[in-house]
């Protein structure tokens, strides 16, 4: 009799944390917009074209991710 009454709680459960999740990475999706990658302010050498990047995160200091004619990559801001 105790099994009975358990199923029907644990299904609950289990539907209760699954509109959960969904309520929850649908706020997520809505707040996360794409990095605006500028165009670079200098031509790049062509070797420069070799490590590209999505955001200035991935590069290192004193570099930021910009636009090119080969891609998104890190350039020195310097």
């Amino acid at each position: 009799m105790r099994a009975q009454a358990l199923l029907p709680i644990l299904l609950l459960c289990v539907l209760l944390l699954q509109a959960r999740g969904r309520q929850h990475s649908q706020k997520t999706n809505q707040k996360q917009q794409p990095p605006e990658i500028k165009q670079c302010e200098k031509r790049p050498k062509i070797y420069m074209c070799k490590i590209p990047c999505t955001d200035d995160l991935e590069c290192q200091a004193n570099n930021i991710c910009c636009s090119t004619f080969c891609g998104n990559i890190c350039m020195n801001v310097l």
